[in-house]
């Protein structure tokens, strides 16, 4: 199951690219495909590490243009060639 991500703005620098393609045998939820892109990049699992334990982020997350709030969060269930687009959310005080 070919998936498409790009990272937007600081995720770009952090990752190192704008865009990858990850084959996965199996279907899988968002909640998984973070887990597993976090394993392979230790920036990434500092910044997503939060995502996963609580509903508020440091990422914005679209599935094909839809912000996963109006799909099923974390738990969305991922398709073939879906793109997942991660943006980074600027917090200030």
């Amino acid at each position: 199951m070919p998936l498409t991500l790009k990272f937007i703005g600081a995720l770009r620098q952090i990752s190192g690219k704008t865009q990858i393609t990850v084959n996965f045998q199996r279907e899988m939820s968002l909640k998984n495909l973070v887990t597993e892109i976090s394993r392979e990049t230790s920036q990434l699992e500092k910044i997503f590490s939060d995502q996963l334990a609580v509903s508020t982020s440091n990422a914005l997350v679209l599935i094909n243009g839809r912000e996963i709030s109006v799909l099923n969060g974390l738990e969305t269930r991922l398709n073939d060639g879906d793109e997942i687009v991660f943006i980074p959310v600027v917090h200030g005080g």
